[in-house]
């Protein structure tokens, strides 16, 4: 003990065998032990006391559209990790799309990891991207460090990034595989979009007729089917869809490696609450009914929903017409997911090591990040600070995301943020910064044919 630097002590720290009155000893920006509430304090080392606050681990974020270069006014490395550690995030791990060029070669990495390098104020990592004409380049990138590959199932929003029918998912899927790699879904059928009635309009009701949950219980079963015939490894991206959640079920107890997420948008709002031509509640697939929700809330309960992430997904404010039809769809939610998050799980009764296993430790685990996630020796120091019983009220002008519309404006949520640390460096405080510090994340996850 020696060698440490800093202590942080908390009546209330959030550690993989519950929450504990404790010390936390940081040397070299890793943890090296959790100790008793009232341990000594190593000579040389600095103590930060918080009191009551709990002390989190930070939050990893899987599933973010950065969106730089390219479409740097919907939002940028600068601003979004700024805004992800004011919520709370020490991680993020970005989508390969919505920024130009795609993240679908290795020369496209190498050209988003030079914009993000100056500008990251927390961990980043990269997602790559599976497209149709893209499968040489799979296995390239996975070497090269991307988390996985995302693949849309119907059309992305953005034509640089096409859809992969049954047959090149398959194809991708196969070579994904074959490396032991992961595949990540946005789980919608085009058959059944097609279907379904297109109105358009200002009304949401016409909007969520026209994205129904059997488009994504189809979709769903489709990837069940290819990942239990090739062995792969899948994970459902942003689930709105309650009624998928028995296949999904199923499918685990058959051996079907898939994993799945959803979004703090469906957990905390509802159709019933959108108002007509409120395109800044927009996001695909849609926000639904209350009953949906509470499906939701129970398969987060019982595992079969594994984690929470925020599918940041912004744009400039001109693109949230108020025709549901043709605005852009997207939620920013990097900044106040945490608390968003929150004020909905203690009202059904969820602690806060709920929200952290949710929210951290289960992302950690899907990206194979094994130094994050959690508050034991061994882990990078990444800590969130949070005062969960003061409440504050959405201001859009306080957001630190690049364009500031939000589904969130007006509500009131539990949860202060009071500071964010990465590797044992306090990195926000108060709403305030330090440069940035974050780095580069690559994966580490070792290839079969290697």
């Amino acid at each position: 003990m020696s060698d440490v630097e800093l202590v942080l002590r908390s009546t209330r720290v959030i550690t993989p065998e519950g929450t504990r009155a404790a010390s936390v000893a940081v040397a070299a920006g890793r943890i090296v032990a959790v100790l008793g509430h009232d341990a000594a304090v190593p000579a040389g080392a600095r103590l930060e006391d918080f009191g009551d606050d709990v002390l989190l681990p930070g939050l990893v974020d899987t599933h973010v559209h950065v969106n730089d270069p390219g479409r740097t006014e919907w939002e940028g490395f600068w601003t979004a990790t700024r805004a992800a550690a004011a919520g709370g995030i020490t991680t993020l791990i970005d989508m390969p799309l919505n920024s130009l060029p795609p993240t679908t070669t290795v020369g496209n990495l190498r050209t988003k990891r030079d914009v993000a390098r100056t500008k990251a104020h927390i961990d980043v990592g990269f997602w790559g991207g599976a497209l149709p004409d893209n499968v040489k380049d799979l296995k390239p990138l996975h070497d090269a460090g991307v988390f996985g590959f995302k693949a849309f199932l119907s059309p992305s929003g953005v034509e640089e990034f096409p859809e992969l029918g049954q047959e090149e998912l398959a194809r991708s899927l196969a070579e994904i595989a074959g490396f032991g790699g992961l595949l990540i879904v946005h789980a919608e059928d085009p058959h059944h979009l097609a279907a379904a009635p297109q109105k358009g309009g200002r009304r949401y009701a016409d909007f969520l007729a026209s994205r129904p949950r059997d488009a994504e219980d189809t979709a769903v079963a489709h990837l069940i089917a290819q990942a239990k015939r090739l062995h792969a490894r899948v994970h459902v991206l942003h689930l709105s869809s309650g009624d998928a959640l028995p296949m999904i079920a199923a499918a685990r107890r058959e051996g079907v490696r898939i994993t799945v997420e959803t979004c703090p948008h469906y957990l905390t709002l509802t159709a019933e609450e959108v108002p007509d031509g409120a395109s800044e509640f927009k996001c695909c697939p849609p926000i639904r009914e209350r009953a949906n929700q509470d499906l939701l809330w129970q398969a987060l309960a019982d595992g079969t929903i594994d984690c929470v992430v925020t599918d940041h997904s912004p744009s400039t404010a001109d693109l949230k017409t108020d025709d549901f039809a043709t605005a852009w769809g997207g939620i920013s939610g990097l900044q106040l997911s945490l608390s968003a998050v929150w004020t909905e799980a203690r009202r059904r009764g969820h602690s806060l090591e709920d929200v952290a296993r949710w929210m951290s430790t289960s992302t950690a685990r899907l990206a194979g990040l094994d130094r994050k996630g959690a508050i034991e020796a061994g882990r990078d120091a990444d800590f969130a600070v949070l005062a969960p019983d003061e409440t504050f009220t959405v201001d859009p002008a306080a957001l630190h995301h690049r364009n500031r519309v939000t589904a969130y404006a007006g509500r009131t949520l539990d949860g202060v943020v009071r500071s964010t640390w990465l590797r044992g460096e306090r990195i926000m405080a108060d709403g305030e910064f330090t440069e940035p510090a974050g780095r580069l994340l690559v994966s580490r996850a070792p290839s079969r044919t290697s």
